[in-house]
């Protein structure tokens, strides 16, 4: 899925560092470096943007990339998600991921935004936002995002490693929703992208 996504939800290769990583995460590392560099897709600014070379990422890690049991949850009543700013769009808990990590059993909860879902290519999107005890330390403050799409069956591929940032972690005029506290990890989730280094004035002029 386009991170372009982030703006309904938010209103080269490295070769080296990617050796070892999984094809499908250097697939998804590709494509969010293509598109911040894309003056046209980029949530950075010009300055940014051109002193931009790619994100930060912690290493492809196999064991954050999980099997999730999926359980549907019908009929729960559409809500507010609150934002960064007093935007709130409305989504609906679509249903429950059961997983384990590290010998510990955790549940997340996946999301349907009801704006997209009157969109037809957004039809099968799902919105996983999470919180973890790397937030404000190593990966951005404010949590981070899993995009998912409705399952066939019962089990879901759950990667970490896909994880990103809202685009509020690299401008303040985006609107971004808040992971619900029911989706804090009590964990420290070392995968994905990490938190947003802005680049020395020197090199963004």
């Amino acid at each position: 899925m386009r991170f372009l996504t982030l703006f309904f939800l938010c209103i080269p290769l490295f070769s080296l560092a990617q050796e070892n990583a999984d094809p499908s995460v250097i697939v998804f590392r590709n494509k969010i470096n293509s598109e911040f560099k894309d003056p046209e897709k980029s949530p950075l600014s010009e300055k940014e943007r051109q002193a931009f070379s790619s994100l930060e990422f912690f290493p492809d890690n196999p064991a954050f990339r999980v099997e999730a049991e999926f359980l549907r949850t019908p009929n729960e009543t559409p809500f507010e998600m609150p934002t960064t700013t007093e935007r709130k769009p409305v989504y609906v808990k679509y249903g429950e991921l059961y997983f384990s990590l590290n010998n510990r059993e955790y549940k997340l909860n996946v999301y349907q935004s009801q704006d997209l879902n009157r969109k037809e290519e957004y039809k099968d999107y799902l919105f996983l936002p999470f919180t973890d005890l790397t937030n404000g330390n190593t990966s951005y403050a404010g949590g981070r995002y899993v995009d998912l799409k409705i399952p066939e069956g019962k089990i879901v591929m759950l990667d970490f490693n896909k994880a990103y940032n809202p685009y509020c972690a690299y401008s303040g005029k985006y609107s971004c929703p808040i992971p619900p506290k029911e989706n804090d990890l009590e964990l420290a989730i070392n995968a994905g992208v990490k938190d947003y280094k802005k680049p020395s004035r020197s090199r963004a002029k």
